[in-house]
């Protein structure tokens, strides 16, 4: 992936993200502060650019039982000009119901269905931690190289 001229990356780590990704050190640094919204951002877009990391049960959740204060989230994250929700399991890891509580897989679906078209976030099955945090990576980056100054 090429990367814009305008500098070096550094990525912002949101500091109540306790779990933080280890990104690529020869792509990005990685910097610890609060952001407005979201777990991940990039240096200079913090009120642009924004990824929302979750685990497959913190998803669920969230979104069945946690749903009001989330809305409250999406809401900010709506506003970006690029945000996503990205989930640490694939679609089967619903399907499957490979998750804590008695919330039917289908309206785990709906919950994600629902902020993709009511707030146009897009979220992001990626099958895996380590696929996920592949992608936050490759996402932010790409976000960096075409709106950083």
């Amino acid at each position: 992936m090429s990367r814009s001229n305008a500098g070096p990356v550094t990525i912002i780590i949101d500091t109540r993200e306790q779990e933080g990704y280890s990104f690529d050190p020869r792509l990005a640094a990685t910097l610890r502060r609060a952001l407005p919204a979201g777990d991940y951002s990039v240096a200079g877009l913090e009120g642009m650019v924004a990824v929302e990391r979750k685990a497959l049960d913190d998803f669920v959740s969230t979104v069945i039982h946690s749903r009001e204060r989330f809305r409250n989230e999406l809401r900010k994250l709506a506003g970006y000009r690029a945000a996503c929700i990205v989930v640490e399991a694939g679609v089967p890891d619903v399907l499957l119901h490979r998750y804590r509580g008695d919330a039917h897989p289908n309206a785990v679906l709906g919950s994600a269905l629902s902020i993709i078209l009511d707030f146009r976030i897009p979220v992001f099955f990626c099958s895996s931690r380590q696929a996920a945090c592949q992608f936050v990576q490759a996402y932010l980056l790409a976000a960096h190289a075409r709106w950083s100054k």
